[in-house]
């Protein structure tokens, strides 16, 4: 299920510059782009209430809108591609075996998997390029690392923490929890290994690497919205130029923001 909220702020987000003209998110990107922040995750955690917190929080600071994309983004770019609603779970992260993918591109079922990717790192990149963003998942991290302004927090917890989380949330035995999220984290690890060659857990693809269950969710959330504003103080011009970027909007197309 989608969080309205969320939903509502990355909806905004993506109306307000899709507005802009070419130049207008030209200058956004290369002159004054907002922070990045990308987040991963052990299965388990849940982090919708943590992004919402923080994109209410970044926007008062930074003086500007602030919205974060998960799932979302994966319906995004089927939208913004046309691409037909049952190819959905191609995108997640979990790849599919190799024998699998052919059979499914030979009958036509969905583009080849590394078009898919593709187009799902472009969005995320278009995103990045502009800030004010947090990206969940996907290898977002890996997609950004060459950006400037993208800062990288790997979320991670004991799984005996994960299982109770988890059983809190549904009614399943402790091994049927256990199962589950083994299966995910293993899903998660292949998914970067075979798309990026990376290791999900090397800590160095991080800027900040936190276990959760040492903290309350205020702590939580106050430890990561200080990382990003000291590693990203607040510019003055920044704010300026931005304020002045919207009084001058003009009505665009949509797709080429996402292109």
């Amino acid at each position: 299920m989608i969080p309205l909220y969320g939903y509502a702020k990355a909806k905004k987000y993506a109306d307000s510059h899709a507005k802009l003209t070419d130049q207008e998110i030209l200058q956004l990107k290369k002159k004054n782009p907002g922070p990045c922040l990308t987040i991963s995750r052990q299965s388990g955690i849940e982090v919708n209430s943590i992004c919402n917190k923080l994109v209410e929080l970044f926007s008062t600071y930074y003086s500007t809108d602030w919205a974060y994309f998960d799932k979302d983004l994966i319906r995004k770019v089927i939208s913004d591609h046309n691409l037909s609603p049952r190819i959905q779970k191609y995108l997640g992260e979990e790849r599919e075996s190799v024998i699998g993918q052919m059979f499914n591109e030979m009958l036509g079922v969905h583009p080849p998997m590394l078009e898919l990717v593709h187009k799902m790192g472009n969005t995320m990149l278009n995103l990045a390029e502009i800030g004010n963003i947090i990206l969940i998942g996907r290898g977002s991290n890996i997609i950004t690392s060459h950006l400037s302004n993208a800062y990288h927090i790997r979320l991670v917890a004991p799984l005996d923490y994960r299982i109770k989380t988890l059983q809190a949330t549904k009614e399943i035995t402790k091994e049927w929890a256990n199962n589950i999220l083994l299966k995910e984290d293993n899903n998660r690890k292949e998914f970067l290994s075979k798309t990026f060659r990376k290791d999900i857990n090397n800590t160095l693809l991080y800027n900040l690497t936190i276990n959760i269950s040492l903290f309350s969710f205020e702590e939580l959330v106050s430890i990561i919205a200080e990382a990003v504003k000291q590693k990203y103080p607040i510019d003055k011009s920044q704010i300026s130029t931005r304020k002045k970027v919207k009084n001058t909007l003009k009505p665009k197309n949509m797709r080429r923001y996402y292109e």
